[in-house]
């Protein structure tokens, strides 16, 4: 099993297009060779909430790297996070 890697904002504007364009999930992960399910998390990612000339939810790939970039910069260690809260 190989290693796990993050969508790269290429991938995720291959996604936009593909998608935008009409095409079915399996075809669009085949193509970016991800599994169908990293495609449907990064179209959740991605999602504005309006829907598409074909009446699907429109993803857009700034906003999902925009969300991606967030999530890590939350990460970290928690316990120093609790620390400094308690101690101001």
């Amino acid at each position: 099993m190989g290693k796990y890697s993050y969508l790269t904002f290429d991938q995720r504007r291959e996604i936009e297009s593909l998608y935008n364009d009409g095409n079915r999930v399996v075809d669009i992960a085949s193509k970016i060779q991800r599994s169908v399910a990293a495609v449907y998390e990064e179209l959740k990612r991605g999602y504005t909430g309006e829907l598409d000339e074909n009446k699907r939810l429109k993803y857009n790939a700034d906003l999902a790297q925009t969300t991606v970039q967030a999530n890590i910069r939350r990460r970290g260690n928690k316990q120093l996070n609790k620390s400094t809260i308690t101690k101001t």
